[in-house]
């Protein structure tokens, strides 16, 4: 985390920096970003940087930290504390929407994710764990909840499935970023995965033996 000196500036100045290492690692993987660009287009001085912060992995720490809060502020909280209110299959989509909007309108911090992921495995386990045993303790809550409620089959292995489903809900925004849908007002693609997890892949209508075709 930065050092207080950091959070002791002025907002201007911490949005500068924070600014500038957006820039950074958007544009670069984190291993080919450097701290002089982010310093040069900062404009602050070398000497500075490390009174804010102990190195590069630092403040790439917090700006994932930073991008993990925004992720959760487009979710609609009273859904979150009141998920034994509502539908499984409701929750989910909703959910869903909610990183799908996340990814339109922050496209640069979608950018920094995506990086992180399909560059450094060790690095992302590192900095990704934490927020992802969150994601799967959530997911795990939910499911619980739609199994009680008998939306959900009760042999389910519910730890698996809750994998599963934080595993899609960030490979979903990987997806669309890839795809160029950003933009598109379309929101089927939500409807299309839902739709993959409530009835599965298997055509029901065809008579098949394991094993044959």
């Amino acid at each position: 985390m930065p050092k207080k000196t950091f959070f002791n500036l002025s907002s201007d100045k911490k949005n500068r920096i924070i600014d500038a290492a957006i820039d950074e690692f958007a544009d670069k993987t984190f291993h080919r970003a450097k701290i002089t660009n982010i310093i040069e287009n900062a404009d602050i001085s070398p000497g500075s940087f490390y009174q804010y912060f102990e190195d590069k992995r630092d403040l790439y720490k917090y700006l994932l930290s930073l991008l993990a809060q925004k992720k959760m502020d487009y979710i609609n909280q009273d859904l979150m504390l009141n998920t034994e209110e509502y539908n499984f299959f409701y929750l989910l989509k909703e959910l869903y929407q909610s990183g799908l909007k996340f990814a339109r309108e922050n496209p640069r911090l979608l950018l920094i994710s995506n990086k992180l992921i399909n560059e450094d495995s060790e690095l992302y386990r590192e900095i990704i764990g934490d927020n992802k045993v969150r994601s799967e303790e959530f997911f795990y809550k939910i499911i619980e909840e739609g199994v009680n409620s008998g939306e959900i089959r009760s042999d389910i292995d519910l730890k698996l499935l809750s994998k599963i489903l934080s595993s899609m809900f960030i490979a979903m925004a990987e997806y669309i970023y890839k795809e160029k849908m950003l933009y598109f007002n379309d929101m089927s693609v939500i409807d299309n995965i839902i739709d993959i997890i409530k009835n599965g892949i298997k055509n029901n209508n065809t008579f098949y033996e394991e094993g044959k075709k």
